[in-house]
């Protein structure tokens, strides 16, 4: 055995050279998931820190990476061995398994511990210490105790100021959407899929609730003796307490689970092949900076696809100037829906990414949005996290907090429930195969993408979101691009509504019809009735001299949305800031909001034609995270 050492320090290194050679090949195979990953993430960090390499380790290497690696010489030690240690050294050109003394293949699942390699069966057969397995380990979630303070402080003022200024009116009614979030939490289950079934056709719960509670709040307070003109006042604003007390208590704490649930994620295990479609009409002074931060942004397999929509201006030719690392595709003018389709069809990725010609993504985006696919193998699509980049007044400042609340409030809560209704066209990312066969996408609506998303959901598959997938899109920053913008937005959205209002009363969609879809019927519809119908309420109860009551129901409004917008903003890590712009949603832009939706439900009601219309384009640029 004179022959025999144990490989300990070296006597020659490898140059710096070969290092980084090693180290970026090594890496690329880690990516493609070839040969053993705990045995490749562990030689790679050896080789990071300039640690020594066994021989069989070399043997190891030349083979995945199909290279010659320069012998490293050692200085042989005297030393007292087991006879399992020798059974690992007699053959430097294999490791054994330390518990069966078989040889580790290539191909075999392995752990390294104390310094020795074991067959990934074998490691129960020894003692039970923590084991070095040299993979990725699960983030540890943490939690925020802001946010759970947060939390606590919605809720204990919420119930305490209904029950001590409003009385037990309001805290019958306040009950009834406790008692249905309750319900909804209750009801969710660990697979989402699950819940598609089939059974006798009939509204949610939480769709009955909405259009009966106002008739119960009417009974309770005519019981108690008001007046027929002080009744319509107490009843819409009750009812609206009612809805927005359900909505605090279902969201605020689904959307603080959902975080402390994504921040536990793990990294990404595979790498599939994205192809980013970047769908565009006439955005010659954006689309060089979409272009290039697509192309900064870091994954590994990638491919990225411009269509041009039949531009009139020089977005081709800008575009065309990246030919050299992207495809360029050119079409004649038929629509948003018409070029992601032309996309799709030379697209070579398993996942399809749509970026808007507008749209700036993070450096990281590519890979976080993969990791809601890996989340259950039904996810059809995920969400990015849209922001506003331009914000230098108060309406796209409005706009941003907007976003965020939308976001990391309501969509959120959503997520749990796998039923995210709308896969934003700024950045969403969707399975191919799921795409494919749930169809092309379709020019019967002027938001193709909400109307994609739904059908998705109604064949029964999953969406999901993610916050870290950032993208910054540009606002409108004009009243009257604002307004040019949501006018498409809001006259799209009532005609996705009506095309797939069978899914209102259908069980078989699930969480599709127990909350998703209910839900934007109460954003879209109901809720700017009751907006308007509100305000002229409280008027006429001033007038009646109930200004008090109406005083004391405002203010618990404006205090839970101050608070809550700050929960969001904390979750989302935000500018806390804009905060400062809470009031502005609840007056003024709420207001403009609610015109639109009710213009937008009289034309479709009217079925005057709807156009497309979008805001004038400036540049602005932004910092990429």
């Amino acid at each position: 055995m004179t022959n025999l050492h144990i490989i300990t320090e070296p006597v020659s290194k490898i140059t710096k050279l070969e290092k980084e050679v090693l180290e970026s090949k090594l890496t690329k195979v880690i990516l493609q998931a070839k040969g053993d990953p705990g045995r490749n993430q562990y030689l790679l960090e050896k080789i990071r820190h300039e640690k020594e390499i066994t021989n069989s380790d070399r043997i190891y290497l030349e083979k995945i990476l199909e290279i010659k690696i320069p012998e490293i010489i050692y200085e042989p030690q005297n030393f007292q061995m087991d006879r399992k240690d020798k059974t690992i050294f007699l053959n430097p050109n294999m490791i054994n398994c330390f518990g069966c003394e078989k040889e580790i293949k290539l191909d075999q699942k392995s752990a390294r511990y104390k310094k020795k390699w074991y067959h990934k069966e074998c490691l129960p057969k020894i003692e039970k210490p923590k084991l070095e397995t040299y993979v990725s380990k699960k983030n540890k979630p943490g939690i925020d105790p802001v946010q759970i303070i947060l939390t606590i402080t919605i809720f204990v003022f919420l119930i305490s100021a209904s029950a001590i200024i409003l009385g037990p009116i309001s805290m019958i009614a306040m009950g009834l959407g406790g008692g249905l979030s309750l319900y909804q939490v209750i009801a969710i289950k660990k697979d989402p899929f699950d819940k598609h079934k089939h059974a006798k056709k009939t509204p949610s719960a939480f769709l009955l609730f909405l259009l009966g509670s106002p008739f119960l709040i009417g009974g309770l307070i005519a019981y108690e003796g008001y007046t027929i003109f002080e009744s319509p006042v107490r009843i819409l604003l009750i009812w609206g307490m009612t809805v927005s007390f359900w909505s605090t208590m279902l969201f605020v704490p689904l959307s603080v689970l959902s975080k402390i649930r994504e921040d536990a994620q793990d990294e990404v295990k595979t790498y599939p092949t994205v192809t980013v479609i970047i769908p565009a009409y006439n955005e010659e002074k954006v689309i060089s900076h979409t272009i290039e931060a697509l192309i900064e942004t870091k994954y590994p397999k990638k491919e990225i696809i411009f269509v041009d929509d039949g531009s009139k201006d020089k977005t081709l030719a800008i575009a065309s100037q990246y030919k050299d690392k992207i495809r360029v595709l050119s079409k004649p003018n038929g629509g948003k829906a018409t070029a992601i389709n032309y996309g799709i069809v030379y697209a070579k990725g398993d996942i399809i990414v749509i970026v808007d010609a507008d749209t700036i993504i993070g450096r990281q985006s590519l890979k976080e949005i993969v990791k809601g696919f890996e989340v259950n193998e039904h996810v059809a699509a995920v969400a990015g996290n849209i922001k506003v980049r331009n914000r230098k007044n108060i309406i796209t400042k409005c706009q941003a907090l907007e976003y965020i609340t939308g976001i990391q409030i309501v969509r959120r809560a959503f997520d749990i429930f796998g039923s995210i209704t709308i896969v934003p066209g700024a950045l969403g990312a969707f399975k191919k195969s799921f795409l494919t066969e749930a169809g092309a996408y379709g020019k019967e609506t002027i938001v193709e993408d909400f109307d994609q998303t739904i059908k998705l959901l109604k064949a029964g598959l999953i969406t999901q979101g993610s916050t870290k997938a950032t993208a910054y899109t540009e606002a409108p920053d004009t009243l009257k691009d604002f307004m040019a913008q949501r006018k498409r937005w809001y006259r799209g959205n009532i005609q996705v509504l009506k095309r797939h209002s069978d899914a209102l009363v259908n069980p078989r969609f699930g969480y599709l019809q127990r909350l998703s879809l209910p839900y934007l019927f109460l954003g879209m519809v109901v809720t700017p009735i009751i907006g308007f119908a509100s305000t002229i309420n409280a008027i006429l109860g001033v007038a009646l001299g109930d200004g008090w009551f109406i005083l004391e129901v405002t203010a618990i409004f404006l205090v839970v949305h101050y608070l809550m917008t700050a929960l969001a903003i904390r979750i989302d890590g935000e500018d806390q800031k804009l905060v400062v712009y809470a009031g502005f949603l609840v007056f003024g832009f709420k207001q403009i909001v609610d015109y639109l939706l009710l213009k937008a439900i009289i034309a479709q009601l009217t079925n005057k034609e709807a156009t497309w219309t979008s805001a004038k384009r400036t540049g602005v640029q932004s910092d990429k995270k």
